[in-house]
């Protein structure tokens, strides 16, 4: 599984973990992540984010 950094603060989005607390479930593939989905540290959009 892949991991996505955001380019702003640093948060990493796991595929494997997923991000439940805020109902993104654990294996969920980034492609599969809501559009709409934002950084739950600083709040910038998807397309802030870099595959690591």
């Amino acid at each position: 599984m892949e991991s996505y950094v955001c380019t702003v603060c640093g948060y990493v989005y796991n595929e494997a973990d997923g991000d439940p607390d805020n109902g993104i479930a654990p294996g969920t593939k980034w492609d599969d992540v809501p559009e709409d989905f934002v950084c739950p540290l600083c709040g910038v959009g998807k397309d802030l984010f870099e595959k690591q």
